[in-house]
């Protein structure tokens, strides 16, 4: 750690990010159970785009976290360093999206896992160009998607594992239930601690990086 890294404190700077993100979880879910409009809070697989979601908020969280420890002195030493670990961050999470899909696709389980590993990885990859703001949104992703995890055991083992019918339980096309752990296993805690802590790191250090580089350079203490 660096000595700017210390004046940064993570848990302070996710905190209220992190309740708003819970907030709007809760609302997804009470939405859906109510059944309001479809364009908010619509109950297919995945979601299907509703409004009413928290995968949008690394847009605004990212250029958050980044201002903040722009102003704590604690700014990348490249940008260069800085975007092109997002870049290739990118490339390993859709290297692991691709592997996942063709283990989901070949009912090949252990594939499935190693592809959220590579995909969590990339979280970790793009990290390593900002670390300061690498580290507010990894702890932010863990916090934002962890209440998630909860939410989704609780809905696919409901009425006797039948679930609530929201996009929290509903299986997607193609996949075969054989037990709740295989369902949770497979549809919620691989994608959650995969997928969606790497599309959270590496979207928020991506918008974060950009708006920062583009509007606020010259507050930015560089460090070494």
């Amino acid at each position: 750690m660096n000595g700017t890294d210390s004046k940064v404190s993570v848990g302070s700077l996710i905190l209220a990010p992190a309740i708003i993100t819970l907030a709007i979880t809760i609302l997804r879910l009470i939405g859906e159970l109510q059944g309001w409009s479809p364009l908010l809070f619509n109950k297919a697989p995945g979601g299907g785009f509703a409004l009413v979601g928290i995968s949008w908020l690394p847009v605004i969280f990212g250029p958050y976290f980044a201002w903040k420890v722009v102003a704590a002195g604690a700014g990348p030493s490249s940008w260069g360093k800085a975007f092109g670990l997002v870049g290739l961050g990118i490339v390993v999470l859709v290297l692991g999206s691709v592997l996942e899909y063709f283990g989901f696709t070949k009912g090949m389980v252990a594939v499935f896992a190693l592809a959220g590993l590579i995909q969590l990885a990339s979280a970790f990859v793009a990290r390593i160009g900002w670390r300061t703001l690498g580290n507010a949104l990894v702890a932010y992703a863990f916090a934002a998607r962890i209440p998630v995890l909860v939410v989704m055991y609780i809905a696919m083992s409901a009425n006797g594992g039948q679930g609530w019918g929201t996009h929290y339980d509903v299986s997607g096309p193609g996949f075969t239930v054989t037990s709740l752990g295989q369902k949770f296993l497979q549809e919620s805690f691989i994608p959650q601690m995969g997928f969606w802590i790497g599309y959270t790191v590496i979207v928020g250090m991506l918008f974060g990086c950009a708006v920062v580089a583009i509007f606020g350079r010259r507050r930015i203490v560089a460090t070494a």
